[in-house]
């Protein structure tokens, strides 16, 4: 599925605060390396429903025995192994002995302190591995994850291994016979150690996101086979909010167009990128945060939330929201599913320019029967002019007041919003006061 940068920041799968991001949320890693693979994972949703299916069933066969997960490896390991990799430490011994590795250790100490510390990380490292192959015996294991767990057991089924791992602790093996892995490790089977490392990091994100599905309460979503782009769910809410509420949600080749109004914190952005992050989730194999969710596999998403201007450029606010929609009209002009979310459209121009080229950008839009989208807007005027097309349903937020204080209900409802509360949160901030004691003299001596 095709997610561009700025919709995955748009968004918040990435954000330039780590903390405020999907990704962050969803890190359970334990490696540096799990964590590069769990980036490049979100970074490339899949286009196949048949890739995704299996991802869901990886993380459900590691969801079933979470807590026994094996933690033997850690990041401090995989740091030491690829240090000596990388290292070029001092000539092997040809055959070594224990006179020999006595006399490597005499004339090269740091060296020789160096290969034995990592020889033990590659020990605990094998042992790991071991473990693992041991965590997922017996069961019945999806093919993806079957192909890369026989990977790495051939690979320790190397002749050069046999003796190492016929050992239960460290300290049992000879100075010499560390400096023999060293040779094999560092010169002989780099490549292999390598590759582990690559294949373990491919397990802890899988190990991360299947944690996350149960810490956050994901529910796999199901994918029908739709000619027709269709999403609906159940209780879906945003995962990022600590106490969020919960959505109701259809939209169909029928109802392909929701026109949401309502007041600014009301919730609308909150709405499109519940949607926009669980369908997302959805194409990475992972839980989405619903108590059910239907759709189908979509080409991609694009959104139009947190448009910027470009001084450097010269690019207006308004210029990029228009660069912006022009992209989005091509890329989803291809006949394939898309999902397109756009909050507060051309918040860059005057009232009288918004509502015109908002008009002809949704008159537009609506039928592309290929799409389903959700556009957010203060103007709720242009809805009246927009009753005429049945694919389009009006929802809103209610906001309401009560005892000077705004009360927010974030239930989403059928309609057009009527709210006018701009002025009402200017007179309770107390700015009208303000401006009409400018120049007061009275005022000013208090």
């Amino acid at each position: 599925m095709l997610v561009d940068k700025t919709t995955l920041y748009d968004l918040s799968v990435f954000h330039r605060e780590d903390e405020q991001s999907l990704f962050h949320k969803i890190d359970y890693t334990r490696t540096t390396e799990g964590k590069a693979e769990l980036r490049k994972i979100f970074s490339n949703p899949f286009s196949q429903e048949q890739q995704i299916l299996q991802v869901q069933q990886v993380l459900n066969t590691i969801g079933v025995k979470l807590d026994h997960w094996p933690t033997r490896i850690t990041n401090g390991t995989l740091l030491v192994i690829e240090k000596f990799l990388d290292d070029n430490p001092s000539e092997f011994p040809g055959r070594p002995n224990p006179f020999n590795a006595f006399l490597y250790k005499l004339l090269h100490p740091a060296d020789h302190s160096m290969v034995r510390f990592s020889m033990q990380q590659l020990f605990e490292f094998i042992k790991g591995f071991e473990e693992i192959h041991g965590f997922f015996s017996g069961m019945q294991l999806p093919p993806i994850l079957n192909a890369v767990l026989m990977r790495s057991q051939r690979i320790l089924a190397d002749h050069r291994l046999t003796n190492l791992k016929s050992h239960q602790d460290f300290s049992t093996i000879h100075s010499s016979t560390t400096l023999v892995y060293g040779r094999v490790f560092h010169q002989e089977m780099s490549t292999q150690v390598q590759e582990l490392i690559s294949i373990y990091a491919k397990l802890d994100a899988w190990f991360a996101m299947a944690k996350a599905n149960i810490e956050l309460d994901l529910q796999n979503p199901i994918f029908v086979d739709s000619q027709a782009p269709v999403i609906s769910a159940r209780s879906l809410r945003h995962l990022m909010l600590k106490d969020p509420v919960s959505y109701d949600l259809e939209m169909n080749m029928h109802s392909n167009f929701i026109f949401l109004t309502g007041a600014n914190m009301a919730g609308k952005s909150t709405l499109i990128k519940a949607v926009g992050l669980s369908v997302y989730l959805a194409h990475i194999g992972m839980g989405v945060p619903a108590h059910e969710m239907k759709l189908c596999l979509f080409e991609g998403i694009l959104s139009n939330i947190n448009v910027e201007d470009n001084l450097l450029k010269g690019e207006s606010y308004f210029f990029n929201e228009v660069k912006r929609i022009r992209e989005t009209i091509l890329r989803i002009s291809n006949g394939k599913r898309w999902l397109v979310l756009i909050d507060e459209i051309f918040k860059g121009t005057n009232i009288q320019d918004a509502m015109k080229c908002s008009l002809a950008v949704i008159r537009g839009l609506v039928k592309m029967q290929n799409g389903l989208f959700i556009l957010s807007t203060h103007l709720y005027e242009i809805g009246e002019e927009l009753k005429d097309l049945p694919s389009i349903s009006f929802k809103y937020f209610e906001t309401s007041l009560a005892e000077d204080e705004l009360c927010f209900s974030y239930q989403l409802k059928d309609g057009i919003s009527q709210d006018r509360m701009g002025y009402l949160i200017l007179q309770k901030e107390g700015v009208t006061a303000l401006l009409d004691n400018i120049g007061n003299p009275t005022e000013k001596s208090r």
